[in-house]
């Protein structure tokens, strides 16, 4: 019983590898730093461009589902904290939109730019619509609301290209 929990710790801490941890955690403060200092305000119409959910794409598409949750749990969180409009809507999306890519490039799709831009065009999109449905669950529901929903998808999706680099980079 023993050698298999330590068989199993040896799995476990071979699997983290601290300075990749570090260089996602970087990453993921930078994006999130980008995010609200910068990005916030390039608007068009109204709409800022989002690229967080394209970050946590490229975590879960690089590091795995399950690590992926893992940094997204954090990002949401961190996020949640910056948008204050907003209490765990990231929280609970950021892992999930993570969970799915990485579990969708682990068995269906190639870990490219092109099939990156396919999954964070659908993160951004998701994202939109789940901003919008939570503007509409606490206020009034109206058809301009799925225009900017796809306003924000459309802003964000050349700004998503930048996420794909540094994870890109850093996969052994």
């Amino acid at each position: 019983m023993e050698h298999l929990a330590n068989t199993i710790e040896k799995l476990i801490l071979s699997r983290i590898n601290g300075k990749r941890v570090l260089r996602y955690a970087l990453y993921l403060f930078l994006s999130l730093l980008a995010q609200t200092m910068l990005l916030n305000r390039f608007r068009i119409l109204g709409v800022c461009p989002m690229v967080l959910p394209a970050a946590a794409v490229a975590v879960g598409m690089f590091e795995g589902a399950t690590w992926g949750s893992v940094f997204g749990l954090v990002m949401g969180i961190f996020a949640d904290m910056a948008f204050i409009e907003n209490t765990v809507l990231f929280t609970i999306l950021f892992p999930a939109l993570a969970f799915v890519s990485g579990f969708i490039s682990q068995f269906f799709i190639n870990r490219r730019f092109f099939a990156f831009m396919g999954a964070a065009l659908a993160a951004l999109l998701i994202t939109g619509l789940v901003q919008m449905l939570h503007t509409a669950a606490t206020d009034v529901f109206s058809l301009s609301m799925v225009s900017t929903a796809l306003l924000q998808t459309l802003w964000s999706l050349p700004l998503s290209a930048l996420a794909y680099l540094p994870p890109a980079r850093w996969i052994e």
